[in-house]
């Protein structure tokens, strides 16, 4: 297999495979009651606390380790954070006002439900981008544990897309294709980016702090509010703490891979 199909072959299939693990979120919710709403409020916050350790140590952290290639990058991360969390302020404005109810795609979803899935569809790109540039480097590893790291983070951006769909009566099904399509542009954009790894590298700093900035505000703004709203802040608290702390065990396994993984 010559080195170019290789590439392809193997960042379509890790962004076919990380995309297709965001359905797993749906699958601890459809153990939570439309009617508990404990469930719901600790399903959020752990979800919060998941996404928040992702968002600052895989996705920034990642960003900021470029430095070693490009010295700006911390910079470049930060700037991606505002402009993540200025997208996401910007949507929910967006959808806020606009009237759902008589259009086809969204009847019966909320807004929050609609906001979610917007924000996390858009917050997909840099990440599709980020496997196809970690392969890119020619470092297989590198790449596969990138990889890795998407696709375990989407499982509480899974959840934090289903939460919402399913307190307006989805189905578990509806909501697991939910989750897969809002991260649909990581197998789309997985291989042309590692083909043109030359042009979208300088840009991968500034995607991931963006990816990171839109997931912190989704929470800040949207869940943890909710899950306060609905089981209070101590059990809030307690759920984004395990949570973090569970999201952040994943992480420094998943860096611990290099070691045990093949090479092709």
């Amino acid at each position: 297999m010559s080195n170019q199909i290789s590439l392809i072959y193997w960042t379509s299939l890790t962004g076919i495979i990380s995309c297709l693990i965001t359905g797993v979120g749906a699958v601890p919710v459809h153990f939570v009651k439309n009617n508990s709403r404990w469930m719901r409020a600790f399903s959020s916050a752990f979800a919060s606390g998941m996404m928040i350790s992702a968002a600052v140590f895989s996705l920034a952290q990642e960003g900021i380790a470029l430095k070693t290639k490009n010295p700006w990058a911390p910079y470049e991360v930060i700037a991606g954070l505002l402009l993540g969390a200025a997208f996401f302020w910007w949507t929910s404005r967006l959808v806020e006002g606009r009237d759902w109810k008589n259009h086809n795609l969204a009847r019966g979803i909320s807004q929050k439900g609609i906001l979610i899935f917007i924000a996390m569809f858009i917050h997909s790109i840099p990440e599709g981008i980020a496997i196809g540039v970690g392969f890119a480097t020619g470092n297989f590893h590198f790449g596969l544990v990138m990889a890795i790291a998407i696709a375990v983070h989407n499982i509480p951006e899974g959840i934090a897309v289903s939460l919402p769909l399913k307190k307006d009566g989805a189905s578990t099904v509806k909501c697991a294709w939910a989750s897969i399509l809002t991260s649909l542009p990581q197998p789309l954009l997985a291989a042309p980016s590692a083909l043109l790894g030359w042009f979208f590298e300088p840009f991968l700093g500034i995607g991931l702090g963006f990816a990171g900035g839109s997931m912190i505000y989704l929470v800040m703004a949207e869940m943890v509010p909710g899950a306060v709203e609905e089981g209070g802040k101590t059990l809030a608290a307690w759920g984004i703490m395990l949570g973090l702390c569970t999201m952040l065990l994943l992480t420094n396994l998943i860096d611990l891979l290099p070691n045990l993984l093949p090479t092709p």
